[in-house]
């Protein structure tokens, strides 16, 4: 059974206790005053852990089964997320069941939901607008997937954003269809955006709230009914999939191809010859490559640089740069799926290629209580000579992609470079612009309509053919 954990309602009785990686700007931390508050955040602790309970037929439902999540920052069991089993699945293939493939809604079928969902998304923004629900889904992402708190602000702003984006009747707009006129009159094509019916998502533990918010409604706007714990017993349409190549191809296979993937990771960046603004560069280089200690699925893996580049101060900027983070307001932090041990082995196989040097980094963090089972390293960089790179020997191992803060630099190029402009990142997607990768007929997107468009709906065409018949029509030999 595939899961996505991080969907559902965390509730907690704990008493208050402030932790001060998790600071904010000046604002009331006090649930109290946001209705739909359950916690504070700061009350989650390895003696009073949060539960994660199921929305399944419009409930909250808990489990006799919990899987435990080991804090990441001192090892205490600190969220307990209700498990589904093969026998508690029945009431959510029976949910999911009750679906039509036309869907909820679909431009024939109930199209005040459109409407509803503007207004839904209207709301929706509003309330992530305020400050003071901003900074307590800001703060308890800090908590779940520790980041610092303007990477943590950033996936808030997104959501709303986003949300913002499609209010009124933006999301009507999306099932906007055209027609074609026909061979004779009374003929014509049009062509519909339809949903899939019952569909589900996989989504990943490193944005908690903006990748299942926008792939979730993405999906209900469409007219679907989204799943987020899946089971090959519930049989849906159509699954988008956010996450490693490694699992998107299994995935494939299990569902049949009925599966839209969004999984990307090994990144480039390309500096061609001209050398300018050395220190945005460096600056972009750093929070590519180290913010949210590297687990983003844009973070910056491997760093080209032209030769002239490579006679500049660059490295020693972005070193210099990348030495300002700490854990102590989480700008570098636990590394989530892959241990110290994995990252500084993969560090050490990367020596052994001939003409490859540590530029920086390759330590342990230093007095932290982060548990074995994460990583915990300092912001690195290795030096591998670009005709290294392409023997066969070493192709894999330096393209293998490491979660976290460790990138390459690949230096004397004196190839020609296509780049996308001075202040290109490849991290700080926006809600405005399609993410999502390309080459691949599974290609999924998120945030944007065509986004919407392509994973959560799929193309129907009606033929309208109404006559008048042709004057004196008879019936024509047979063919």
């Amino acid at each position: 059974m595939n899961k996505l954990l991080a969907c559902g309602k965390i509730a907690s009785r704990a008493p208050h206790r402030v932790s001060s990686l998790f600071g904010s700007f000046s604002i009331s931390r006090s649930v109290h005053s946001i209705p739909f508050a359950t916690l504070e955040v700061e009350e989650i602790s390895g003696s009073q852990p949060a539960e994660v309970h199921n929305l399944v037929q419009g409930k909250w439902t808990g489990s006799p089964s919990w899987n435990t999540i080991v804090d990441p920052l001192n090892g205490e069991p600190f969220i307990k997320v209700a498990e589904i089993d093969e026998k508690g699945i029945q009431p959510f293939v029976e949910s999911l069941s009750k679906c039509p493939k036309h869907g909820l809604h679909n431009p024939f079928k109930d199209p005040e939901r459109y409407l509803m969902y503007g207004d839904i998304s209207a709301k929706a923004a509003h309330m992530l607008s305020l400050p003071k629900v901003s900074d307590f889904f800001t703060r308890l992402i800090q908590r779940v997937s520790p980041k610092s708190y303007q990477q943590a602000f950033g996936e808030v702003y997104v959501t709303q954003k986003f949300l913002e984006n499609f209010s009124g009747d933006q999301v009507r707009f999306l099932a906007r269809s055209f027609a074609v006129p026909g061979n004779h009159l009374g003929q014509q094509s049009h062509g519909f955006r339809w949903p899939y019916g019952p569909v589900a998502l996989i989504t990943p533990f490193n944005f908690p709230l903006e990748i299942p918010v926008l792939q979730l409604m993405g999906a209900l706007y469409m007219g679907n009914k989204p799943l987020l714990k899946v089971d090959s017993k519930a049989n849906p349409r159509m699954t988008l999939f956010t996450g490693s190549s490694r699992v998107a191809d299994k995935l494939a296979a299990d569902l049949k191809g009925r599966v839209k993937l969004e999984d990307a990771g090994f990144d480039w960046k390309i500096l061609g010859p001209d050398v300018q603004e050395e220190d945005y560069v460096a600056w972009v280089c750093d929070q590519d490559a180290y913010a949210c200690s590297g687990q983003k699925c844009s973070a910056q893996s491997i760093l080209f640089m032209h030769e002239n580049w490579a006679k500049t101060s660059l490295i020693t900027k972005i070193q210099d740069l990348a030495d300002r983070r700490k854990l102590e307001d989480l700008t570098v932090g636990p590394v989530l799926t892959v241990t110290t041990g994995a990252i500084l082995e993969h560090i050490n196989q990367l020596l052994q290629i001939p003409g490859s040097k540590l530029l920086f980094g390759g330590e342990p963090l230093e007095n932290h209580s982060i548990p074995q089972i994460y990583g915990a390293i300092k912001p690195t960089a290795v030096y591998v000579p670009v005709e290294e790179i392409v023997k066969d020997n070493n192709y894999d191992l330096v393209t293998k992609e490491i979660f976290g803060p460790f990138q390459e630099v690949i230096g004397k190029t004196v190839n020609g470079t296509t780049y996308a402009g001075l202040r290109g990142r490849t991290t700080g997607a926006p809600q405005n612009h399609w993410f999502g990768p390309a080459g691949d007929p599974r290609g999924a997107g998120i945030g944007t309509p065509e986004a919407i468009k392509l994973v959560w709906s799929c193309h129907r065409e009606i033929i309208y053919d109404l006559g008048p018949l042709p004057k004196h029509w008879e019936i024509p030999p047979s063919t």
